[in-house]
This record gives C-alpha cells, structure tokens and sequence, in this order.
C-alpha cells in the first residue's frame, strides 16, 4: 500500500500540474510539479537506503527445492500420480545426497488425500523414512465435509509435525461461491465437481526449524496472510505454487507477489512451483536462485532465518486509513469554507 500511495501521490500532482489554469494556478501547477519531483526523489532515496541495508545475520537452512514439471491436465489420473511418485521421490532423495536440511515441494505436488493412501503405498514417504529428512510436502487433507490444498512439514521420523491449509481460494477454480445460494445453478455450468475448504487465518506452520510463514499459490497475494504469520514468529517464508498452465509473464508475475511478501516483513523466502519460477528470494527482494520453466528441476540453496519486525508487521496497513481520514478532513474543511463564503 505505501508503494501504491507513492505512485498515485506523485502521479496525482503530476496530474494537477497539468490541469491548473489561470495566473494563480501557474504558482499552484509549479508547486504541484515541484511536490511530485520531491515526492519521487524523496521516495527513491528512502527505498535505496532500506535496500542498501547489509541482510540479517542468523542461523542458515540448506534447503532443497523439486520442481516436479507434472501437467495438470494428467494430474488427477493414474499417468499423473505415477509421474508425481518418481518425481518428488527421486527428486527427494538426490537432494537429501547433497545435503540439504529439508526438501520442499509445490502445491498439490501429491494429488492425494493424504490420510487416504496406505503410506507403505506411497514412494515420497518411504523415502523419507529411508533418509531421515525433513520434506515440507504439498497435497491435500481431508476436512469435515471436504478437503483442504495443504503443505505440511514432515519430519524425519515421517511424522506431522506441522500443516498449513490455503486460506485464499480461486473462486470458480477452487470453489465455487455463493454455493449454498446458487450452487445447483452454477454447479450446472462449472466444471467444479468439489470444492476445496479454506484455512483458518490464524494458523501456524512449526517445522522442526522453527516457525515459518507459508502461502499456497494465491495466498501470494495477499499481503496481510504472511504478516499475521510473521507476527506470531515466523522466521522465514515458503510459498507453493502450481502454475502450470502459467505463461513465463504471468509466472513473473507471482513472482514478484512473492518478492513483495519478503520486502514487506524483510524474511527470506523459499519459493516452489510445479512449473517455475522456483527459487530463493533474500530478505530484501533480491532474487538468489531462479529454476527454468516447465521442465523438471532440482535446486539447493540456503536461506537465513530472522526475527526482525518491520514496521509494516508491527502495525499493518496503517497509512491507508490515515490517507482516508486526512481526505475526510480535507473534504469537511473545504465543505466548511466554501459555506462561509456563500
């Protein structure tokens, strides 16, 4: 939001500048030009200042990321789920011979309800019982009456020792809304045949190496999800995503949601996508690693864990209802003196 108030701020005075008519506006217009080049001077330097900042010092995690490349149009099918089974186990276990701390996977990376397959069955969790390491895993975990799209860090033991569940749905992809409403209308229309359940917004993901915050896919977006997260002591950040059937330009995109979420609570990220960009964004949005798109991938990496609260996490969204009761007050006052001129 501040960035957004800096680009509508300068380019309003801009604006103003332009309109201004008349001997007294000509001081105005060169007051408004003046003000907008100030504002983005002003801007810049304060930007460049926080990005020449040196990054946080702490404790490091050599991580893993397996960029899985399994379409979605075969996801759901048998072809599908055998690809995601060689994938991330193979993936899996190259990485731990590296010598990462944990491996992490995208959004629906195993195509399953997790509690619903006999885990002898399953080739990613045989493997981590094999190599005793740490896997933050996408798939999905039955609800009540549903499901949720969900990542969860399983220890080397192969326990649960943490989950988080997507807040943010897709509306019409993940859900449909309104359903209770006009559900049979457009359940005749959607290919939706079940809809996902939503996370709660309080949740914590504990991992054994401390808390992180995480978003799934359009959770990205949503900059208030990972500062809750970072608030309650989250000390580095995963997002998993599918992107796939993405182009690279909306892949960059996402991107740069992700690079938004670190800047804002100055936490490193780990970024996993089944078709890329994958990667590691530093604590200052400076991106470290970056995978090709849509084709099989490994990478290891370290991130730096951090405790620091920016003032974004401490307060939130503070300046935008201070621009909403600046403006209300700049209305009243104009209200006030146009009637005592009348």
């Amino acid at each position: 939001m501040t960035v957004t108030a800096a680009i509508v701020a300068v380019n309003g005075l801009i604006a103003e500048s332009v309109l201004s008519e008349g001997l007294r506006s000509r001081i105005l217009r060169s007051g408004f030009l003046r003000g907008a080049i100030a504002l983005f001077l002003i801007a810049h330097l304060i930007g460049f200042g926080l990005y020449s900042l040196p990054s946080e010092q702490g404790d490091a995690l050599n991580v893993g990321i397996v960029q899985g490349n399994v379409p979605t149009r075969i996801k759901l099918f048998e072809d599908g789920l055998r690809q995601a089974f060689n994938s991330y186990s193979s993936g899996y276990r190259l990485l731990v011979n590296r010598g990462v701390d944990v491996v992490v996977t995208p959004e629906g990376a195993l195509p399953i309800l997790w509690q619903g397959l006999r885990r002898v069955d399953n080739p990613v969790y045989q493997a981590v019982l094999e190599k005793k390491v740490p896997i933050f895993l996408g798939t999905f975990v039955p609800q009540r009456d549903g499901y949720t799209q969900s990542l969860l860090a399983i220890d080397g033991l192969g326990r649960e020792v943490g989950r988080y569940n997507k807040i943010k749905l897709v509306p019409l992809g993940e859900y449909i809304p309104f359903a209770e409403v006009i559900g049979d209308l457009v359940g005749r229309l959607s290919p939706i045949r079940s809809s996902l359940l939503p996370g709660d917004l309080n949740q914590q993901f504990e991992t054994p190496f401390g808390r992180a915050a995480v978003g799934i896919c359009f959770d990205s977006v949503f900059g208030k999800v990972f500062r809750d997260q970072v608030n309650r002591g989250a000390e580095f950040l995963i997002t998993a995503s599918n992107l796939d059937p993405y182009s690279t330009v909306l892949m960059e995109q996402h991107q740069a949601q992700d690079i938004m979420r670190s800047i804002e609570t100055k936490r490193w990220a780990v970024r996993v996508t089944n078709t890329g960009y994958s990667g590691i964004v530093d604590s200052h949005g400076r991106v470290q690693l970056r995978s090709q798109p849509n084709q099989f991938e490994i990478y290891t990496g370290s991130i730096v864990k951090s405790t620091t609260q920016t003032l974004y996490v401490r307060l939130g969204d503070w300046l935008t209802p201070v621009f909403a009761i600046v403006s209300v007050l700049v209305l009243l006052n104009r209200k006030l003196r146009s009637s005592e001129e009348s």
